[in-house]
């Protein structure tokens, strides 16, 4: 038996961009832990089907809730109705997320901005209006996926690197200001993992190389390392953590 301070059975989460990748292994894992599960992201057809592959074993713990985290009408009308139908929302995970690669001198207009709202916007807007309902009630915890790349960057990926720092430090400042109303904000910074979204890089021999010759662990991390991080900063386990990036990376930061 688990130690119960990482008792999180009963909890409503939300996690967003949860239709696949890390946001879907987040998002079992939580159901695994005995919450009930709200999935998001901005294309229906895709979330019912892990709704619906999810609900197989979970029955009616799980929820979708198709709504774009970018726009804030979207966002206001998508949680009041998660807290109308499913329940109040303990435990918020910001996962949406994209990638764009090309040269710095390339790199379009268009594509900043669209890395900025869906990296960074959208945790802004949906962590403002969830914690407007968690404050009342005095407790909440909201975990931003963050990334190695908040801290460190390697050439083509700068405006990803950009956001991903300034969520870094978004949860830092979300720290400050919803701490004092029983809310702990903390973030996850995955490593080089593998999944649906990288594995052309996984593929990359080369690459591929380069990632297990430079990280501690030997080898690409998967979906499943990053489960037991969400329970711990989801959990009463983590009520004096507060404003933190744990980084799920195999140890590759700490060494050159």
């Amino acid at each position: 038996m688990s130690h119960p301070t990482f008792d999180i059975a009963g909890k409503t989460a939300l996690v967003t961009g949860s239709s696949r990748g890390i946001g879907k292994a987040l998002a079992a894992g939580l159901l695994e832990a005995g919450c009930t599960v709200v999935l998001n992201g901005r294309d229906g057809v895709a979330l019912e089907t892990t709704r619906a592959e999810f609900a197989a074993l979970h029955g009616d713990r799980v929820h979708a809730a198709a709504f774009d985290a970018t726009d804030p009408a979207a966002v206001a009308a998508g949680v009041a109705g998660i807290e109308e139908e499913t329940g109040p929302i303990a435990i918020l995970v910001n996962n949406t997320g994209a990638q764009h690669r090309s040269p710095l001198l390339e790199f379009t207009d268009e594509d900043w901005h669209r890395l900025l709202d869906t990296n960074l916007t959208s945790a802004f807007l949906v962590g403002r209006e969830v914690a407007r309902r968690m404050a009342p009630r005095g407790h909440g915890k909201i975990v931003n996926i963050c990334s190695l790349q908040s801290e460190v960057v390697r050439p083509g990926i700068a405006p990803y690197a950009a956001t991903k720092g300034g969520l870094k430090m978004l949860t830092k400042g979300m720290c400050a200001d919803l701490g004092p109303l029983g809310i702990q904000v903390n973030g996850i910074g995955p490593g080089y993992f593998d999944t649906e979204l990288t594995s052309a890089l996984v593929a990359d021999e080369e690459f591929s190389a380069w990632v297990r010759g430079r990280t501690p662990a030997g080898r690409w991390g998967t979906v499943e390392d990053l489960v037991g991080a969400l329970i711990f900063l989801s959990s009463p386990a983590s009520d004096f953590v507060n404003g933190q990036v744990l980084y799920v990376d195999g140890g590759m930061l700490s060494v050159l």
